[in-house]
């Protein structure tokens, strides 16, 4: 088996995560955080559109991580973000953590929008 070292973009990978909180390139964050190519921020959650949308350009696929439990989006944040161009996932926070540290590790343009567990 040949192991390579993985090489991150101006995105950094998800460390760990915990109740109310994330650590993302080392670094603790609390409460909602969108993190991808463009850096690491709080977020204002799902009525934060425009952070969302600013992504547009930078990336193919957004990843939202829902809480502990997956749960559904507002319908009119999917539908914003789809016409934008934006490719639009919904899972449960621990598995966007997970599925967004192994497409960046692949170099792909993601970036995930986090509710905290």
């Amino acid at each position: 088996m040949r192991l390579n070292e993985i090489t991150y973009t101006n995105a950094v990978p998800i460390d760990g995560y915990g109740p109310g909180f994330f650590r993302i390139g080392g670094q603790v964050h609390e409460g909602p955080v969108l993190t991808g190519p463009t850096g690491t921020k709080s977020w204002g959650g799902y009525k934060d559109h425009p952070a969302l949308l600013a992504l547009a350009d930078h990336i193919d696929v957004l990843f939202i991580g829902t809480g502990a439990d997956l749960s559904h989006i507002p319908a009119d944040l999917r539908s914003t973000l789809e016409e934008a161009g934006l490719g639009v996932e919904i899972m449960n926070s621990p598995a966007a953590c997970r599925t967004y540290n192994v497409l960046l590790s692949e170099g792909r343009r993601v970036a995930l929008a986090l509710i905290p567990t």
